[in-house]
């Protein structure tokens, strides 16, 4: 049986599942779901049965029933395929669906974790542990696997955070879940996995070390391998920039593609819908050149939200008075939450440094299209 899984869904465009280690809950992801927001995906990050706020239900717990609860999820959420991010469990649970229900995934990023982590007494030891002693007795050898000493002494809160986090999990369904660890079986099916994966490893991780990752990224075919320096085994937490940056860099390879489904998002369908039934072989290397260059590049990079992107459009707009641009820059404007009153606070603002004219005219354009919509 499934379990109904906690889980927080942020964000609108192409759905990135984030899956979390043993121990954590959904809040390890905080440091990446605003950027991963901004560049244009959806995220949906969860926490496993037995951690969190999801149910724990009698265990032992086997690593088909991680993953098979994760698809029930997205079988409720409507999202037949996905990109998944995990880390050490959450990798663990993305391997095990590459390999058993590759036509989920679109992409895979594999983050200090493994496919087979021994020994299995180790694993039997903490379930033990867990069951006898409680979370807290397990919580501060966790943060020292998870962060490195530096990290405690720089961020003595984070490390409290993350302390905390450990020792608030149902000792059962922590213990259940190192079973299924113990248990797991994907080692050997490594080379089946076609989904285009990226690993990444931490260099100073004492729980999954680089050498767990190269072999992974070995067996997996085409496979990529990235070992991010300075950070332990939440080395997303770690190094946030880094591991968000090689997160996002690997899901949307494609800027074509990227770029099409940003400028549908920022413009609308009907809009591009019109712009490609116009296109010709003429037109055609321009319109590439602006649907990877400027949408599948500038447009999709996490710096700037779209809401901001919009106002910095409507301004330069206004400078260049590039008047047959402007009433869809104002659509999408709106479309990023942007009021009539922030429009027009936008134009004033503007006249300031182009002159009056050209607002002028970008007010009459606005209000013109403001009206129609």
């Amino acid at each position: 049986m499934t379990v109904d899984l906690h889980h927080e869904v942020t964000g609108h465009g192409t759905p990135v599942v984030l899956s979390g280690s043993l121990g954590s809950d959904l809040r390890m992801w905080d440091p990446q779901v605003a950027t991963l927001v901004a560049a244009g995906f959806q995220v949906i990050r969860y926490d496993h049965r037995g951690h969190g706020s999801s149910p724990a239900p009698e265990g032992p717990y086997t690593l088909a029933e991680l993953a098979t609860d994760l698809l029930a999820l997205l079988d409720r959420l409507g999202l037949r395929r996905v990109s998944l991010a995990g880390l050490s469990l959450g990798g663990m649970v993305g391997m095990w669906l590459a390999e058993n229900e590759p036509d989920r995934l679109d992409r895979l990023v594999l983050c200090c974790t493994s496919a087979a982590l021994g020994p299995a007494s180790m694993w039997r030891e903490r379930a033990e542990t867990a069951r006898t002693q409680g979370m807290a007795a397990l919580a501060d050898a966790a943060v020292d696997r998870w962060v490195t000493p530096a990290f405690k002494t720089e961020h003595p809160d984070r490390a409290a955070w993350l302390r905390d986090m450990v020792a608030g999990h149902p000792a059962e369904g922590y213990a259940s879940c190192c079973t299924a660890i113990e248990k797991m079986s994907i080692v050997d099916s490594l080379a089946t996995i076609t989904t285009p994966t990226l690993v990444i490893a931490a260099a100073d991780d004492p729980a999954t070390p680089p050498d767990h990752a190269r072999r992974i990224a070995d067996a997996i075919p085409g496979a990529r391998l990235e070992i991010v320096p300075n950070a332990a085994h939440l080395g997303n937490v770690e190094q946030p920039a880094a591991f968000t940056g090689l997160i996002i860099d690997h899901l949307r390879p494609d800027r074509g593609g990227t770029g099409t489904t940003t400028r549908r998002q920022v413009l609308g369908d009907e809009h591009v819908d019109r712009a490609e039934a116009a296109t010709t072989a003429f037109t055609r290397p321009f319109q590439e050149y602006v649907t990877e260059g400027a949408w599948g590049s500038v447009w999709s990079r996490p710096g700037l939200d779209r809401r901001t992107r919009s106002a910095v459009t409507l301004a330069a707009l206004t400078a260049l008075r590039a008047h047959e641009e402007l009433p869809m820059h104002v659509r999408a404007a709106r479309r990023h939450g942007l009021t009539e009153a922030e429009i027009a606070e936008i134009l004033l603002h503007t006249a300031v440094y182009t002159g009056a004219p050209a607002a002028n005219a970008a007010f009459t354009i606005a209000q013109h299209t403001l009206a129609e919509e």
